[in-house]
């Protein structure tokens, strides 16, 4: 399988990068490198994530990285990687 990730988010987690990088640059570079390995074991297991609880859809799985929700799409051949979030009140 292969991993897409949807222009929504590319754009929210080069956000969440900079915003941890303006604290610390090393920090941002090891959040974005444990979440790498993380999306990058989806394949192997994907239906191990929970059925997500923002999609009405079986194929849509909730990936929980350090407090985010990652949603993704299992789509035959692929994982589309669609958003990220924290959840906040």
């Amino acid at each position: 399988m292969i991993i897409l990730y949807d222009e929504q988010f590319i754009e929210k987690f080069t956000h969440i990068y900079n915003f941890i990088s303006k604290d610390s640059i090393n920090r941002a570079d090891i959040f974005k490198n444990d979440l790498k390995k993380h999306i990058e074991l989806i394949p192997h297991f994907p239906y191990k994530a929970r059925k997500s609880k923002w999609f009405e859809d079986e194929q849509i799985r909730d990936l929980i990285f350090k407090g985010y929700t990652i949603p993704y799409l299992i789509d035959e051949n692929k994982i589309v990687i669609l958003d990220i979030f924290k959840w906040e009140r």
